[in-house]
């Protein structure tokens, strides 16, 4: 699957892999729910650096379509939450 970083580009990454991310996606969840500003960034953080660390970037100039769209390390907590379905940032694992 093609998974995209906002700001930053995409990474292919087995999909057997997204049960390893389940784990930081329920965790994010939950200090979003609570409104927990450091937990939440710090828990964005390692989600996207798990990513980058399971995938393989794409080349710069390859644009193919994302299966998964993640938030800039920088995205607001409202941004995030615009973000979110019922299931987190990672469908089919929380």
């Amino acid at each position: 699957m093609i998974v995209r970083i906002m700001g930053e580009g995409q990474l292919t990454l087995a999909e057997s892999r997204l049960a390893d991310l389940n784990e930081l996606d329920e965790e994010l969840l939950a200090e979003m729910e609570n409104g927990d500003g450091p937990g939440f960034r710090a828990t964005l953080q390692a989600l996207l650096a798990k990513v980058r660390e399971l995938g393989e970037p794409l080349p710069d100039d390859s644009l193919e379509p994302s299966d998964l769209i993640l938030p800039s390390p920088d995205a607001t907590l409202k941004e995030v939450q615009d973000l979110l379905s019922d299931e987190g940032l990672i469908p089919g694992t929380a």
